[in-house]
């Protein structure tokens, strides 16, 4: 039963640029019960957190794992907060099958580099690429872009991170 299963402890990130829109990328392909839909397929960047990983070490890799960018300054993060994976009917030794959905703490960044650092296709830490395509998006649109599961948690960064728009 999927309430008996763990949460995935996950960080995700709302990248600022200089006009107060953030990054997102556009996902290619499922990944078990983390699935993408036609025309829902972009997101903030976001993954899980490694054992004995501190929060703010993990947003910091999985933002150049998955799209390259270092340069960055610190703006404030939201409380963790939780979404449900839809049903699976994959293998249950997918690496995510064990787990109910994520729990998640956010961060909100400002991107101090420049967009040429952005490079979401070059594998990074022997993981593959994620996103096929970017762009800088109204945070208040992102919601809207994203599979149904995640909405209210971008929802609530929205919210969360109005402030650095």
């Amino acid at each position: 039963m999927a309430d008996d299963k763990p949460y995935r402890r996950n960080v995700g990130v709302a990248l600022f640029n200089g006009s107060g829109r953030v990054l997102i990328g556009r996902r290619f392909r499922d990944d078990g019960p983390e699935i993408i839909l036609p025309g829902l397929e972009w997101q903030m960047p976001q993954g899980g957190i490694d054992e004995n990983e501190h929060p703010r070490d993990a947003v910091m890799r999985e933002l150049w794992e998955e799209t390259g960018v270092s340069n960055t300054d610190y703006l404030g993060e939201t409380d963790w907060m939780s979404y449900d994976f839809p049903p699976f009917d994959g293998p249950q030794s997918h690496r995510l099958a064990k787990f109910r959905g994520q729990r998640q703490k956010w961060f909100a960044l400002r991107f101090t580099g420049d967009d040429r650092e952005v490079d979401p296709l070059t594998p990074r830490n022997g993981q593959p690429p994620e996103f096929d395509q970017w762009r800088w998006e109204r945070l208040d649109r992102v919601a809207d872009l994203v599979v149904p599961f995640r909405r209210e948690v971008y929802r609530e960064v929205a919210r969360s991170f109005t402030r650095y728009v």
